[in-house]
């Protein structure tokens, strides 16, 4: 096997066969929390993958190895799909799995997970350089990103991805104060974005997203 096959045979087999364990678990008979476990699971499994066919295109310009190409094909047939974005031209991360893993079981044992995955995957995903320039975000979707990340910093205030998931939030609070439907929603997610930038550095001085707080709290003034 080539060095450079980031997938190998051996590895291949183990993602098909952890599909087919957690499209069982998937059944519709099954009690919604085994499938909300399921669900968050082929996320999972399935942006694992993506990140090793994300470093093939950077490092190649095109995915490789027989092994790769094999796991895509049989994952295709399986209703796993896995396909680059044309706008991103990269592997986008799979919300789906995330999304009915959180509708299944809103407060199961894996619900924290699924929502920062949920929240991560869309926020990095939805820019290309700059994050107060999201590409074709309706005010919908940046409400239901709004409402997943403060309802995962209430719920799992110890979560591990909490200082991530507080930086995402206030770059979408600093979106929502530009493209708030009124005046007044507007004026109310400026003030939260103050907040929270506040809170931000109070609480992670030597993080390096605190660079970035100024930046964002001189777009508010504009």
């Amino acid at each position: 096997m080539p060095a450079h096959d980031l997938i190998t045979g051996e590895a291949a087999e183990r993602y098909l066969a952890q599909a087919g364990e957690q499209l069982d678990l998937l059944d519709a008979q099954q009690p919604a929390a085994q499938r909300a476990q399921a669900s968050y699971a082929l996320g999972r499994m399935l942006d694992e993958i993506r990140d090793l066919l994300n470093r093939d295109l950077a490092t190649h310009g095109r995915v490789q190895g027989l092994p790769t190409q094999r796991l895509m094909v049989e994952l295709d047939a399986r209703g796993l799909r896995l396909r680059v974005s044309p706008q991103l031209g990269r592997f986008p991360a799979n919300l789906d799995y995330y999304r009915e893993a959180l509708r299944l079981a809103p407060d199961g044992p894996r619900a924290a997970d699924a929502a920062f995955a949920l929240l991560q995957g869309y926020f990095y995903d939805s820019f290309a350089d700059d994050p107060l320039q999201p590409r074709d975000q309706s005010w919908s979707r940046l409400s239901e990103q709004i409402a997943i990340g403060e309802r995962l910093l209430e719920r799992a205030p110890q979560h591990a991805g909490r200082e991530e998931a507080e930086f995402i939030l206030m770059v979408h609070y600093v979106q929502a104060a530009r493209s708030a439907p009124d005046a007044a929603a507007r004026t109310r997610y400026a003030q939260r974005a103050r907040q929270a930038a506040e809170r931000f550095a109070a609480r992670y001085p030597d993080s390096m997203r605190a660079a970035a707080l100024p930046v964002l709290l001189e777009d508010l003034q504009r």
